[in-house]
């Protein structure tokens, strides 16, 4: 466990309990204190008689407290992380207490746990259900093309006046035609800022993206076989995460980039961006919580993990699950881009097998933030510059590291608008 007092902090459900992490980060609050290869424990006096036991699974940064919280991680946990990031001296004990053995002897068995076998599932059902689903989404696509064939033949010019009732018709159709995905992309359309300058181009591009996906769907079948996978993904159709992990994937070193959380009412949805430190390759891993519900993958941005991941179906593989994972030592990187000359090229090409491009993470060697034209710029070292996209939070801190020097940055973007999200200091990785 190599974690920095920053990346734990980073683990905390909400600032209630960072803050309350770092009150439990002295050694004075623990009456036990032990670590080995595999976990991490300690006993924290709180005001009952018996102290809370605390246990980190420190091959996957996993939680277990006997604390009332319902949160993950709890301030306990989050207190015993600072305390042995800070003074790992105080950890003096080896061997596992019974209560940490359990824990670790019941996950180890989980891991190993054959699935139990499937039951019998009736093929001529399924195929008609997935008739009658196509049935739906073929249907509702023909409604949405009218849609927004009026859209056009009305002229632009005439929707900043549409009322909500207008966008959330459409999209509520969609979800009736069992095209959630679409049903999104309608909403999002819905939320552009019509005072905005300029909402003329995002608008279009956003309408332009939603009829090329329904057509490509009525044309699926002169695609190819992983770019129909593309479109139905985009579509709303799901895809059996137990049939991807039983398929090969890709082991490397992965280095979490970064982590951004969106809030969509009673769901949590997570996004891990992952790097392949020999492959190069880039990856998206998704995780949906329920409220109150614990989270099957702590990573936090800067932290190295030995892990085997699945791609899902795609001419261009970004999206992927984890399918076995531990934590792992710093190494060094592979495959950085030179420039921005080499990453638009890249994107041509990309663009080239999968014209729905969506933000990727990315990684550049020294790029300066620069201030030009009353926006914010990141400058290579051919001179060229890539604007920030708007807003950004976090440019003062990114100022502050570079102080003017260039540094080799870690984003996250698509065409001419990409967000930084970390950049390497002194060989050290730092999420902004």
């Amino acid at each position: 466990m190599n974690l920095s007092e920053e990346q734990i902090l980073q683990l905390a459900p909400d600032e209630a309990s960072r803050k309350a992490g770092l009150g439990l980060a002295g050694a004075a609050k623990w009456v036990s204190r032990g670590v080995n290869d595999r976990a991490l424990w300690g006993e924290c006096q709180g005001s009952g008689s018996k102290p809370y036991q605390t246990q980190v699974d420190l091959s996957t940064t996993s939680f277990k407290c006997s604390c009332p919280s319902r949160k993950f991680p709890c301030k306990h946990g989050l207190g015993l992380l600072l305390l042995y990031a800070r003074q790992s001296s105080q950890f003096k004990d080896h061997e596992m207490p019974p209560w940490v053995a359990e824990w670790i002897q019941k996950r180890e068995k989980g891991e190993q746990k054959a699935t139990a076998p499937d039951k019998k599932v009736d093929e001529a059902a399924q195929q008609k259900r997935g008739e009658n689903r196509e049935k739906k989404v073929g249907a509702g696509i023909e409604e949405l093309l009218r849609w927004i064939k009026d859209i056009v033949r009305g002229g632009f010019m005439q929707l900043p006046d549409k009322q909500p009732a207008f966008w959330e018709g459409m999209a509520k159709r969609m979800v009736d035609a069992q095209a959630g995905g679409l049903a999104t992309l309608v909403k999002q359309l819905g939320e552009t800022n019509f005072f905005a300058d300029g909402w003329q181009t995002g608008c279009i591009e956003q309408l332009l993206s939603i009829y090329l996906i329904a057509h490509a769907y009525k044309n699926r079948e002169g695609l190819s076989a992983a770019l129909q996978q593309d479109v139905r993904a985009l579509i709303g159709f799901t895809q059996n995460q137990e049939n991807l992990k039983e398929a090969t994937g890709i082991t490397d070193t992965w280095l979490v980039l970064g982590k951004q959380v969106v809030q969509e009412e009673q769901l949590t949805v997570e996004r891990y961006w992952l790097y392949g430190t020999q492959t190069a390759k880039s990856a998206l891993v998704l995780q949906f919580l329920v409220r109150a519900q614990g989270a099957v993958l702590s990573l936090t941005p800067g932290m190295f993990i030995e892990a085997e991941l699945v791609y899902y179906p795609s001419a261009v593989p970004l999206r992927a699950l984890i399918k076995k994972h531990a934590s792992a030592r710093p190494v060094s990187l592979q495959g950085m881009m030179p420039a921005w000359r080499e990453l638009r090229k890249q994107e041509v090409e990309t663009k080239a097998l999968f014209p729905f491009l969506q933000a990727r993470p990315c990684v550049v060697e020294q790029l300066t933030p620069v201030w030009h034209k009353e926006r914010w710029w990141l400058l290579d070292k051919n001179n060229e510059l890539m604007e920030i996209a708007a807003p950004f939070a976090p440019i003062w801190k990114l100022a502050a590291i570079s102080g003017g020097k260039p540094l080799d940055t870690a984003l996250v973007g698509r065409d001419n608008q990409y967000e930084p999200i970390g950049v390497w200091e002194n060989g050290q990785y730092k999420s902004l």
